[in-house]
């Protein structure tokens, strides 16, 4: 069987609010579908989501942001099979097999490493696949260090390069909850509020500025065009800063 040689593009994530979004999770092009049969254990693309499968429930769970990464996998490897559907069905009953089970990991990562042997660029782009999952809750965990650590060596993944994508992708995660803390001090500044402030008071600011910018209130005051223009892109911003601060504290 020709195995599919798979090239990912890492995703981009950031966040709104405290939540992250994917984006440029994008398909893999071939120039063709191939028909799959046998043992998706025996195939590349089988072998990678059961290794998502353990990091994804490492540290005990799968959390929502993982979800929807795994999901975007199993719809993204699929796409490229003639027999779509079946594929995706059968990664995704994979996938629900492997994410409780520990015990094969050095077998299957053995797997990967014969069908990949002669490509370690390859190898290095799953294992940094395999970390984007890992670090996409902004946490990487004890259980998740370990467990990358050994798909790395089983995959003869060098020590310099493994911890080249762990700084890396630490890097990332700093970088975005610096922005994440100055986009919900923004908003603060926007309901002329501080995070002292208790929940009520947060409240009764926001209402207050909905008052005084509302469109309809400016409009019936006999404002010009330009100021109701100005009044709706304000509300939208008094909205949004809202939004953002009751994420913040889990409203």
């Amino acid at each position: 069987m020709e195995f599919l040689v798979l090239t990912i593009v890492i995703i981009i994530l950031y966040f709104i609010g405290k939540n992250y979004r994917t984006e440029d999770f994008k398909n893999i092009n071939l120039k063709r579908k191939e028909f799959f049969r046998g043992d998706v254990l025996n195939h590349e693309a089988g072998l990678l989501v059961a290794l998502l499968a353990k990091v994804a429930k490492a540290d005990g769970k799968v959390g929502e942001l993982e979800a929807e990464l795994i999901k975007h996998t199993l719809n993204d490897i699929s796409s490229h099979f003639e027999n779509q559907e079946e594929v995706r069905g059968r990664l995704k009953e994979l996938y629900n097999g492997e994410k409780d089970n520990f015990s094969n990991l050095i077998m299957l990562c053995e797997r990967l490493y014969i069908l990949t042997k002669n490509d370690y660029e390859r190898r290095l782009t799953y294992l940094d696949y395999l970390l984007n999952l890992a670090f996409i809750d902004g946490d990487f965990s004890r259980t998740e260090r370990e467990i990358t650590e050994d798909i790395a060596q089983a995959l003869k993944i060098e020590n310099k390069d493994y911890a080249q994508l762990i700084s890396k992708l630490e890097a990332f995660h700093i970088n975005m909850k610096e922005q994440d803390e100055l986009s919900l001090e923004k908003a603060y500044t926007i309901l002329n509020s501080s995070s002292s402030d208790d929940d009520n008071t947060i409240k009764k600011k926001y209402r207050e500025l909905v008052k005084e910018n509302h469109p309809d209130i400016i409009s019936g005051r006999g404002e010009s065009q330009n100021k109701i223009d100005e009044a709706t892109k304000k509300l939208q911003e008094i909205n949004e800063a809202y939004e953002i601060i009751k994420k913040s504290r889990g409203a």
